[in-house]
C-alpha cells in the first residue's frame, strides 16, 4: 500500500504542480495539492469519490465530521452541503488527492450485474461514508490516473477504468448502502430524487406535502428517511442550501446582504440576517467582512 500511495502521491502531483484544485482530462475527474491547512470552505458535493494519497481533509455535514486520509476514502452519494477542511498539509507533506463524480446511472448498471438482493424497503444511512481503502481500489485509481499521461487512450479507456472504479466502491463494506442510491424501489433513490429536485429549486417554497407525494411517500416517512439521508429535515436541508448560496454570492459577486437574500428566495431580509446569524454566529455584513480580512 505505502508503496502504491506514494506511486498515486507522484501522479498527482505532475498533473497539480503548484497548490490548487485542477480539472483534468477526464470528465469529473480533478486533482487537489495544499501545502497548508486551510479554513473550512463552504459546497454542495455531488456523488463522488475523493480518495488522498498524502494528508488528511474532514468534511462536515450538519455537525457531524467525517475524517478521511490516505488509509480511508470519502463517498457522497446524493447532494450535501458539507464544509470541508485540509487538516494535515505542508510543504515537505503536501496535502494530495483527488475527486472523482459519478452518477447514480452508472452505479445501478454495475449493481445489476451484481445480482444483489432488491433492497425495497431497507433502512436508509447517510449520504456520505467513509470507507477503508482497499489495494484493489488504490490499483485502478492509480491506472485512472496514468491516463492522465495518454491522452489518446482516455475516450476508449477512462469509461472502464472508472466503471471499475465504481466496482471496487461497490464491494466495499458500505457498498450495500451505496447501491440503494441506485436502486429505484429504494426508500434512499426516493429521497435522492428529492434532494435533486430541492438543489435545482431551492429559491421557491417547497412544501414537504408536494416533495413527499412527488417521489410517492406519506410525509412522515419522507421526513424519516431524508434526516436518515442528509442528517437534517427537509426545510433545514433547503434552508442550508440558500445559505450557502448566498454567503457564496456575498463573497464572490460582492451582492449586498438583501440582494443575496431576495436571489435565494427570501421575501424578508431580516429574516434572512436572522437565519444567517443563527448559521454563521454574527450578521451577514459583518461576518463577511471578517472572512475577507482573515483571508
Amino acid at each position: 500500500m505505502e508503496h502504491a500511495l506514494q506511486q498515486l502521491a507522484t501522479l498527482i502531483r505532475r498533473h497539480a504542480p503548484n497548490t490548487g484544485t485542477y480539472p483534468t482530462a477526464i470528465s469529473n475527474l480533478s486533482v487537489m495539492h495544499a501545502i497548508q491547512l486551510s479554513e473550512p470552505l463552504e459546497s454542495v458535493y455531488q456523488p463522488s469519490i475523493c480518495v488522498v494519497a498524502q494528508g488528511a481533509k474532514t468534511a462536515m455535514l450538519a455537525g457531524e465530521t467525517y475524517r478521511y486520509d490516505s488509509s480511508t476514502y470519502l463517498v457522497t452519494s446524493v447532494e450535501l452541503p458539507i464544509i470541508g477542511r485540509i487538516v494535515e498539509a505542508s510543504a515537505q507533506i503536501p496535502y494530495l488527492s483527488l475527486k472523482l463524480s459519478f452518477d447514480t446511472a452508472s452505479i445501478l448498471n454495475i449493481v445489476e450485474k451484481m445480482n444483489w438482493p432488491a433492497s425495497e424497503g431497507s433502512e436508509t444511512g447517510r449520504g456520505i461514508t467513509v470507507n477503508q481503502t482497499s489495494p484493489a481500489l488504490l490499483e485502478v485509481i492509480i491506472r485512472l490516473m496514468q491516463l492522465l499521461d495518454a491522452p489518446k487512450d482516455i475516450p476508449v479507456l477512462a469509461p472502464l477504468v472508472i466503471q471499475e472504479v465504481l466496482y471496487r466502491m461497490l464491494q466495499s463494506e458500505q457498498g450495500a448502502l451505496l447501491s440503494q442510491f441506485a436502486t429505484s424501489s429504494s426508500h434512499a433513490y426516493n429521497i435522492a430524487q428529492a434532494i435533486r429536485f430541492i438543489n435545482q429549486h431551492y429559491e421557491r417554497q417547497l412544501p414537504i406535502s408536494h416533495l413527499a407525494k412527488s417521489v410517492n411517500m406519506s410525509e412522515s416517512a419522507f421526513h424519516k428517511h431524508f434526516k436518515h439521508v442528509t442528517a437534517m429535515s427537509p426545510l433545514q436541508y433547503q434552508k442550508t442550501i440558500r445559505l450557502q448560496e448566498a454567503r457564496r454570492l456575498m463573497l464572490m459577486e460582492s451582492l449586498h446582504a438583501s440582494d443575496a437574500a431576495f436571489r435565494v428566495g427570501y421575501e424578508s431580509p431580516s429574516q434572512f440576517s436572522r437565519e444567517y446569524a443563527r448559521m454563521y454566529g454574527q450578521p451577514p455584513m459583518r461576518d463577511i467582512q471578517e472572512f475577507r480580512g482573515s483571508t
